[in-house]
């Protein structure tokens, strides 16, 4: 029996009064690595906002272990959007030293050994890289953090494809032990192979919660065809929110 990690019960947000996540349920196990899919506008990004403790003013409960609030939430998931608010001119050093002091639990070591691993060099300045470049460095600043769940949210987002599976490929080998990942990405066919469940969201809210495994071995569909399917109105929603 899996442990959940998170949980989301009946979370409702609002921006200038346009609903972005409406009633939405979830649960998340631990040590898993789950694709978020959905088109754009469907709440994707927000929905790890909330996750991750940066969105205030919502309705519901959320919690990650046993940190309910924002502020513990923030504690223990590492969410990619981790240099917003970084000096263009900042050179990746400054940039590890600078997260060194937000997050007791970030490991510069690790930060070192993953550029090292991308062909990073920590002198360059964060405005100097390249947009493949740029996204290496946010998945190094992201899992440096020892953490229980991260959030990647659209991480390989316009780079080639040799580019993205260095990236997934780091991704795998710096995740901590029983740590969960839970990965937006418009590249389904890049990141089916190493996903134990799929969540597909729409119209604000989860219409689909499924194992990997059983999407390929019981339903005899490719991860890329069953979201395709969802989407189309191809699928039973009801039967898709299949127990974990």
């Amino acid at each position: 029996m899996m442990t959940n990690l998170v949980t989301l019960s009946n979370v409702t947000y609002k921006r200038n009064l346009k609903i972005i996540i409406d009633h939405l349920n979830l649960q998340l196990p631990q040590n898993n690595i789950i694709g978020l899919l959905g088109a754009n506008g469907a709440g994707k990004t927000t929905l790890m906002r909330l996750i991750s403790g940066v969105v205030p003013n919502y309705k519901g409960t959320i919690r990650i272990g046993t940190a309910t609030t924002n502020t513990a939430r923030k504690q223990v998931a590492s969410f990619s959007q981790i240099l917003t608010g970084v000096q263009p001119n900042a050179r990746l050093t400054e940039i590890a030293n600078y997260c060194d002091t937000l997050y007791s639990d970030f490991s510069i070591d690790v930060f070192e050994k993953i550029i090292a691993s991308l062909d990073l060099d920590g002198t360059e300045k964060l405005s100097a890289l390249s947009k493949g470049n740029r996204m290496k460095c946010v998945l190094a600043v992201t899992l440096a953090r020892r953490v229980s769940l991260y959030l990647l949210d659209e991480p390989f987002d316009g780079i080639d494809s040799m580019t993205r599976k260095r990236l997934i490929k780091s991704m795998l080998t710096w995740k901590p032990d029983n740590a969960t990942i839970l990965i937006s990405d418009h590249h389904v066919e890049d990141i089916a192979n190493i996903l134990d469940q799929v969540v597909i969201l729409k119209h604000q809210m989860v219409i689909s919660q499924k194992s990997a495994e059983e999407i390929r071995e019981k339903d005899g569909l490719s991860i890329e065809t069953y979201y395709e399917n969802i989407y189309e109105g191809g699928v039973d929603h009801d039967q898709s929110h299949d127990n974990l």
